[in-house]
């Protein structure tokens, strides 16, 4: 009888105890995976996008919070600089705002890598819990003679950004693998679109405290004349809008740190099959769990674990895996895909202020209406192009495929950026505002949404987690050469007339991006209805079989004499 495994809420269903009384290890996982892969769409797959998306929606929340916080932190804390009072130093907003994306890649390689080696249910629900801790922590910071507020906001954000990080592989993988087969991609894209609705509510959010201090806010005309009872109205704003990030994740903590290990990971990397007679045992004496003796469980773990077929995770098996063509150009083309995109996605955010100013949004004549139009300009910017983008991608995910996509997104964003770039100074302010709209649109409708997909599902389950945080890393990558050095480009050579003078070429390397993103793509394969196993080459009979990559040693088809005997092995190991 097999491990029968802890966890299990409304929101992710034990299929791994459902079969625990069937013998054969190989047989007990097809069908477990059967009846995921099977399972019709319902409320049960509702429940867990959203547990899976309240990180995406704290991670985009606090994310695009920072950009609307920055102008808050600049009137609290550079109210009487001798340059520019009222206003954040540059290089303070661009190390508050690339702290984030330096802890990411640290959390993405991370957690990917210890979901794959510890599990996945013993690593959900910690990233939630450091990103829910770092976010009040920056709520309640403060300056001091010896620490800056800047020092004190790179340090939480760092670690914020680490647990926004491992949410990155974990819910990825975690989703996949117990979404059906017909609409994982729906799946999947309505967790990571959670960043819309969570970029919807910062702004929102920003909005109604503004409206609530708007008394205050009314005394000053200008961000230098910020002081008193205004000042202090902004700096409790801004504590209220990062805090507010820390909610809905208090909200979902319980569904994650409950969860039921995954059965696609007790089957293929922990290879448990022991325990079952215990906990029957523990059952009748009414105990909560069985508690077997370790002897006896390491002697049947190595007389049933080498009946599974599917090989067994290694740092060897690893790279013999990946130094395979066949594999490594998917690793490639997901980790190539994802960095291309976070360049151009991540400098396009840069330059929302110009936006703002196009739509009339960007200035007011107190600081009242300066806040209240920021507000609202980026709920307007957020609500014409980056909801409707990533919404239309998990409509169509399952029946045009990501592959289509991620190439048709691409391929417009390279034109859209080519007529920013190289007409930047003939389109006027309204074709700059219509090609922003539209590709924000097509970066969701696109490779933003895509590029999370594909390495959730085209990766074998023993490196799974680990080759979507390599992936998702080389991404977060990108967005910091964005940040750091290809975005301060476009104030080269600027004056008092004209503040961004290099814009046009910083669009135009920012095609150039795009369009390398098109040749990347080309390496992915389409996950579209497939399962996972038959996309980690495991099912016999399907065009993407590889005897290595399900432990077989051949691929011969045996047939008996006797005709009353119906079996034909594909694949039997020797």
């Amino acid at each position: 009888m097999a491990t029968r495994t802890a966890g299990g809420n409304a929101a992710f269903h034990n299929f791994h105890n459902d079969y625990a009384h069937i013998a054969d290890p190989n047989e007990r996982r097809r069908l477990a995976l059967a009846e995921i892969d099977k399972a019709p769409f319902g409320w049960y797959h509702v429940r867990a996008i959203v547990v899976a998306g309240i990180g995406f929606f704290t991670d985009a929340y606090d994310i695009f919070a920072i950009g609307i916080v920055s102008t808050m932190l600049g009137i609290v804390y550079w109210n009487d600089a001798t340059n520019n009072p009222g206003k954040t130093p540059a290089n303070a907003d661009t190390a508050i705002k690339v702290a984030t994306s330096a802890g990411t890649v640290i959390g993405q390689l991370g957690f990917g890598y210890l979901a794959d080696v510890v599990g996945r249910k013993k690593m959900y629900g910690l990233e939630l819990i450091l990103i829910i801790f770092a976010t009040l922590a920056q709520s309640l910071s403060g300056d001091s003679p010896g620490l800056s507020i800047v020092g004190v906001l790179i340090f939480w954000r760092v670690l914020m950004g680490i647990g926004i990080g491992g949410d990155y592989p974990l819910s990825s993988v975690i989703t996949a693998e117990f979404a059906t087969t017909k609409w994982r991609g729906a799946m999947m894209g309505s967790v990571f679109a959670m960043q819309g609705v969570g970029q919807f509510v910062a702004g929102l959010v920003s909005l109604i405290v503004t409206v609530g201090f708007k008394e205050s806010l009314l005394t000053a005309a200008t961000q230098a004349e910020c002081g008193g009872v205004c000042g202090l109205a902004v700096d409790k704003m801004w504590r209220v809008i990062i805090g507010f990030g820390a909610v809905p994740g208090c909200i979902a903590l319980y569904f994650r740190l409950t969860i039921p290990e995954t059965p696609r990971y007790t089957f293929d990397v922990a290879r448990d099959v022991v325990k079952g007679g215990s906990d029957i045992k523990a059952y009748l004496g009414n105990d909560a769990e069985g508690v077997p003796d370790e002897i006896s469980r390491v002697h049947a773990m190595a007389d049933s674990a080498p009946q599974l077929e599917v090989p067994k995770a290694s740092m060897k098996d690893f790279i013999h895996h990946y130094s395979q063509w066949r594999y490594g150009k998917v690793l490639l083309g997901t980790a190539g895909s994802w960095f291309f995109l976070d360049v151009a996605f991540y400098g396009v955010s840069l330059n929302n202020s110009t936006i703002l100013q196009a739509i009339g949004y960007g200035k007011g004549a107190t600081v009242y209406e300066l806040l209240y139009n920021i507000s609202v300009g980026n709920i307007i910017l957020v609500c014409a192009g980056a909801v409707p983008g990533y919404w239309v991608t998990v409509a169509l995910c399952d029946t045009i495929g990501r592959k289509p996509i991620q190439l048709g997104g691409f391929t417009i964003l390279t034109v859209l950026f080519c007529i920013l770039g190289f007409g930047y100074h003939k389109i006027g302010e309204s074709g700059l505002l219509g090609c922003y709209i539209l590709a924000q649109f097509f970066f969701n409708f696109g490779p933003n949404s895509t590029t999370f997909i594909v390495p959730g599902e085209c990766f074998p389950t023993r490196y799974r987690s680990t080759s979507h945080g390599i992936s998702a890393a080389a991404g977060k990558i990108g967005s910091i050469i964005a940040q750091v050095l290809i975005g301060p480009l476009r104030i080269r050579g600027a004056t008092k007339t004209n503040a961004s003078p290099w814009l046009n070429h910083v669009m135009e390397i920012y095609a150039l991006f795009m369009f390398l993103g098109i040749f990347t793509t080309l390496l992915i394969p389409e996950t579209k209805r497939l399962t996972l196993e038959q996309l980690a080459g495991e099912v016999p009979g399907t065009p993407q079989f590889d005897p290595d990559n399900a432990g077989r040693t051949d691929t011969l088809v045996r047939k008996t004499s006797d005709p009353s005997v119906e079996e034909t092995q594909i694949g039997e190991k020797v």
